[in-house]
């Protein structure tokens, strides 16, 4: 079984370097960037329960499944994955205002990954790793710093997230640059906020399969991070420029 994983690991690793070199070239089109050619739209709410459910219920049916659900290491890692999915998949669509839509195709894209993403973490946490990898693992430095990274990732972006809901008032069509909060340092707080957290969490669970979702946290963020520079930049010209030299975080703009 090791051995296969690290197959899997090894493929997920080098098509998230496929992805980063794509999005260079075609832009994430959701939100800000939609775009039909990604397929037909449908309500953001909705999409982004079915995008992201997959992966919260899938890990809980890995964790139910196995040997290992109350080792303390374990059930601590599935802990701090599923606070993040809990919020992205249930709370994070009844949060969103407007009646955006989002393609189709960017929502079973999604829905693949965070099924693969569940099997890589799952699967290692709960099966491959050794039976006594995590034992002793609250005298490990790594944990605190780890969970330390992850929690204030989440804080950062759950604050972004909220800064960017209320740009607009209701009614209001038109885009504005979001400011406050971890904006004044970087243009996509809420996408650095979510790097954050995962490579806390890869610190955490001191694995390469933690390690290959926060690379692929940022090959699918930066790019778009990128591509949102772009937008603002073509939008807003000399006002995003001037709040742009503030910025000292440069991959993600």
């Amino acid at each position: 079984m090791k051995e296969n994983f690290d197959i899997f690991l090894i493929v997920m690793a080098l098509l998230a370097a496929v992805v980063y070199a794509a999005l260079h070239f075609f832009e994430a089109g959701y939100g800000y960037l939609f775009d039909r050619r990604y397929g037909p739209p449908v309500p953001n709410r909705v999409g982004w329960m079915v995008m992201e459910s997959p992966v919260f219920i899938l890990m809980c049916v890995l964790w139910a499944s196995s040997e290992r659900m109350w080792q303390a290491g374990p059930l601590a890692l599935f802990c701090l994955f599923q606070a993040h999915y809990l919020q992205r998949a249930f709370i994070f669509p009844l949060l969103i205002r407007g009646k955006g839509r989002m393609p189709l195709g960017i929502v079973v894209m999604g829905m693949v990954f965070n099924t693969l993403n569940a099997l890589m973490q799952g699967g290692w946490i709960f099966y491959v790793s050794p039976a006594d990898y995590y034992a002793g693992w609250f005298a490990q430095p790594y944990i605190y710093i780890g969970g330390a990274l992850f929690v204030a990732g989440m804080a950062v972006n759950l604050h972004s997230d909220h800064i960017i809901r209320h740009l607009r008032r209701p009614g209001d069509t038109r885009h504005y640059i979001p400011r406050g909060g971890m904006f004044r340092y970087v243009s996509s707080a809420n996408y650095f906020g979510e790097l954050l957290e995962w490579v806390g969490f890869a610190v955490a669970s001191w694995s390469w399969a933690g390690t290959v979702f926060a690379w692929w946290t940022f090959a699918n963020l930066a790019p778009r991070a990128a591509s949102l520079r772009r937008r603002y930049e073509q939008e807003f010209g000399e006002e995003f420029s001037r709040l742009r030299r503030k910025r000292i975080i440069p991959f993600i703009y």
